[in-house]
């Protein structure tokens, strides 16, 4: 089957280890010794090896996220490398990124990486203030980011993704600015800026917190796109910004829906049903034991398989959709659901449109920028009753 008749695939590959927990973190990930660590990748190789086959699918991208990836030795992200590409057929263009931390890479790490096929490099900076790195409880220091980026630049990478968070404890606007232009003056290819969401069960949620109020977070978000657009990014995502030709494929593929297989401790999927229908969701085991013993049968480790109705993928192509800044198109709504947007949605549209919280343009609906910031409130009304 040649390439071009395949349908594309993502792959998002979990390492659930992190030097210690950041002060803001609720992903699923932790500190943990050499011996796990190997387990580990021992039983995700399993998991790779015992996947259905997918002869019909091609490999658009691959993320290998965590936790801090790059904490592991560089020969597992080379077997981890190896195994996926014996089992899955991949595009000659597929975007391979593995996120890291400052203070976890060396030149020969980065090297191995290159040579296994990894292509992107995501790096997990934050700030560029080394006050502001303790606070948030990170590991490295601005000096140990730059000689990452240095590194990362002198062993080929020539596709970098910087991690920049704002409205954090005691931070200001002309801070944030700082840290946004220091940023940029370095050239990645890729910005992605979030503001701090304070998650239950976390440190950062048990302290009273010196947080910027709701206007000056709005102020630095729209400082954020007209900083960067100085800089030669555009905005394409509600928190991120690209230069020409760098929009990151993975993420795309994820906000339009594109299928996606989550291999490793707790990883998400969204998969076609046996019958091949659209829409089965699941997630693997989030307990490490449970993991360790069946990750070589990954049908015992799969949790919650949900298959989505029509009405919840209708939702779900808008909720994810309206992330993206050129927003979702009328003709890729009736491709997937054979009905018109607006016999769906019409009246929610029109509701905003009228309001100046959405647009059209052309073919594409879209959120303006009034829009985007009160988007979580316009998004509950695209929920069908």
């Amino acid at each position: 089957m040649r390439n071009k008749e395949r349908i594309p695939l993502e792959l998002y590959v979990h390492i659930p280890f992190c030097v210690r927990k950041c002060e803001y973190c609720d992903f699923l990930s932790g500190p943990a010794g050499k011996e796990t660590q190997k387990s580990y990748v021992q039983a995700l190789l399993k998991e790779i090896q015992g996947s259905e086959d997918a002869p019909d699918r091609e490999i658009v991208s691959v993320f290998i996220g965590g936790g801090t990836p790059s904490l592991l030795d560089a020969s597992d992200i080379s077997e981890i490398m190896k195994m996926l590409k014996e089992k899955f057929v991949f595009s000659d263009h597929a975007e391979v990124t593995i996120e890291a931390n400052p203070g976890t890479l060396t030149l020969q790490k980065l090297e191995t990486y290159r040579e296994s096929g990894i292509n992107r490099l995501s790096l997990g900076l934050q700030s560029v203030n080394n006050d502001e790195l303790r606070m948030l409880g990170r590991i490295h220091d601005f000096e140990e980011f730059l000689e990452s980026y240095t590194l990362a630049r002198k062993a080929g990478f020539d596709n970098i993704n910087v991690d920049l968070m704002f409205a954090i404890p005691g931070q200001s606007r002309k801070g944030w600015e700082h840290n946004l232009r220091t940023v940029a003056e370095l050239q990645p290819e890729h910005i992605s800026a979030y503001s701090l969401i304070i998650e239950e069960g976390t440190p950062f949620a048990e302290k009273e917190l010196d947080l910027p109020d709701e206007d000056t977070e709005y102020e630095m978000y729209e400082d954020t796109s007209r900083i960067l657009q100085e800089y030669g990014y555009a905005q394409y995502e509600i928190s991120n910004y690209a230069r020409d030709g760098y929009i990151c494929a993975h993420n795309s593929g994820y906000w339009k829906r594109t299928e996606y297989l989550g291999l490793g401790l707790g990883a998400a999927s969204l998969m076609p049903w046996k019958g091949g229908r659209a829409g089965l969701r699941f997630h693997n085991t989030e307990n490490m034991q449970e993991y360790l013993q069946w990750s070589g049968c990954p049908e015992k480790i799969r949790k919650n398989e949900i298959l989505l109705s029509v009405k919840e993928q209708e939702e779900e192509f808008m909720f994810l959709g309206l992330r993206m800044t050129a927003g979702v198109s009328e003709t890729e709504f009736y491709k997937n659901f054979k009905v018109p947007i607006e016999e769906v949605y019409g009246e929610v549209l029109e509701k905003y449109r009228s309001m100046g919280l959405m647009e059209k343009n052309k073919d594409f609906w879209r959120f303006t920028r009034q829009g985007i910031h009160v988007s979580n409130q316009i998004l509950a009304d695209f929920l069908q009753d």
